[in-house]
């Protein structure tokens, strides 16, 4: 099948569901908090997570009744839309008998992944762990009858993994009350909103940062009538049972950090702690015909701009329903992490771009792009992250010329490349460092260079 239809289809439902669902808080500086930067210390350091989408969707693969449906992967309830009565059909079907925890988590280590969030519930309502406050849960109605989570819980405490949960707070169209399905039950402003989150979303909330160890973090999603204290009591039940699991951007209020829209990168540097949730091709549930891969240099530039910018980079797999995650997504994320293992240095930890010139140009007429934000022509070339006393200028794509560095006050001291530590010729032309790179590029996929300086931050 020719996937250029595809693509194009799942690019817009992407886009559709960003600005109808999951509109993302901007990004501005808020008040200094000790407690939440305490909580943050490990998120910043960490750059780069797996986030992993999967559900009783992935049996479907993107087909209801032998009809392609339109749109995301784990959308298919809602995009057909299926009944509840023939969807919650699916649970018999669920036995992922390859799954292997630690085979997932060893890929995120591979791939230089310091953490792994994965959908508990999502929006069709059925959970991947043991729950006392609903059955319709992938112990108690499917033949596989183990709780995925506690496994993947126990794989990443073995192999030393921080993990999140994805929940979904808001919609659960399997619940009468729950927001979304109005196909099967009544609108949502005729519904008894807080039955379904006193009933279920927060016991269940409760049970997974009571049984599975120590949670990274909570990811919240589609805060849909979270209005009045509904935020602040699921922030509550974090607080107390966790108080060091953080809460993302998408619960109704202020998290621990912000959540972009689902593969939106802000074009400029943010001093906030924040995270971009993407995916590696166009869907996050597991679709048969979605095979628009990015390529492994795809995701490496997206890695080390997002961290230029002082940002996460959350990037999702979609097993398949027997629990094995598309080869193909295998061979890129490991790809990258082979470039992260000896360029890792420029990622972890790394602070954001004292320049920004690199990054891009706003467009001269005031254009907008469709999020009604201004427009920015991005430049790909290179990108800066730093270090105390060192920059690590990434090199996208060869300098045509000898790379001039933009000026600093501080004094240069010496420059290598950070795979092999050999050194880069350079000079100081008109007080700036002009590094003459050798040809051809060193690593196809993109070289550092570390500058080194003196001092510990940069003087413009």
């Amino acid at each position: 099948m020719n996937n250029k239809p595809v693509s194009l289809i799942m690019a817009v439902f992407t886009a559709l569901a960003f600005l109808v669902v999951a509109k993302p808080s901007a990004l501005q500086p808020r008040a200094a908090d000790p407690a939440r930067e305490k909580r943050l210390e490990w998120f910043r350091d960490a750059k780069y997570g797996l986030f992993v989408h999967w559900g009783l969707y992935a049996i479907l693969a993107g087909e209801w009744q032998g009809k392609r449906s339109l749109g995301l992967g784990e959308w298919i309830m809602f995009r057909t839309p299926v009944p509840v009565r023939e969807y919650e059909k699916l649970a018999a079907q669920f036995n992922p008998v390859k799954y292997n925890p630690d085979e997932w988590v060893k890929l995120a280590k591979d791939a230089g992944m310091k953490y792994l969030v994965i959908t508990s519930k999502h929006h069709d309502g059925f959970a991947l762990f043991k729950s006392a406050v609903s059955k319709y849960n992938v112990v108690d109605a499917t033949p596989y009858k183990r709780d995925i989570l506690k496994e993947l819980a126990d794989a990443c405490a073995r192999q030393g993994m921080r993990l999140g949960f994805y929940y979904s707070q808001s919609q659960d169209w399997h619940e009468p009350n729950g927001a979304g399905n109005n196909w099967d039950f009544p609108a949502d402003d005729k519904k008894d909103y807080d039955q379904y989150l006193r009933g279920k979303a927060e016991p269940q909330v409760r049970e997974l940062l009571t049984n599975y160890g120590p949670v990274a973090l909570i990811w919240f999603d589609t805060p849909r009538m979270m209005t009045g204290d509904r935020p602040q009591r699921f922030a509550n039940i974090v607080r107390t049972l966790q108080p060091n699991t953080l809460i993302d951007g998408r619960l109704g209020s202020e998290g621990d950090y912000v959540s972009t829209g689902d593969n939106v990168i802000p074009p400029n540097v943010s001093g906030d702690a924040w995270e971009v949730p993407a995916t590696i091709n166009h869907t996050w549930g597991y679709r048969k015909d979605d095979t628009d891969w990015k390529s492994p240099g795809q995701i490496a530039f997206k890695l080390v701009d997002i961290v230029s910018k002082g940002g996460n980079y959350l990037l999702n797999v979609g097993p398949m329903s027997d629990g094995t995650i598309p080869q193909v997504s295998q061979d890129i994320l490991r790809t990258v992490g082979r470039w992260l293992q000896v360029n890792g240095d420029a990622v972890y930890g790394a602070g954001p771009t004292p320049f920004g010139g690199e990054l891009g140009e706003p467009s001269a007429r005031g254009v907008k792009d469709v999020r009604g934000d201004p427009l920015v022509y991005q430049q790909i070339q290179w990108r800066v992250t730093t270090k105390p006393g060192k920059l690590y200028i990434t090199f996208f794509d060869e300098p045509r010329a000898p790379f001039a560095l933009p000026a600093i006050r501080n004094t240069v001291k010496r420059a290598y490349r950070l795979a092999d530590k050999a050194p880069v010729d350079m000079k100081i032309e008109n007080g700036r460092a002009v590094l003459n790179l050798e040809r051809p590029i060193f690593d196809p996929m993109a070289t550092v260079v570390v500058v080194e300086f003196d001092g510990d931050t940069v003087q413009r």
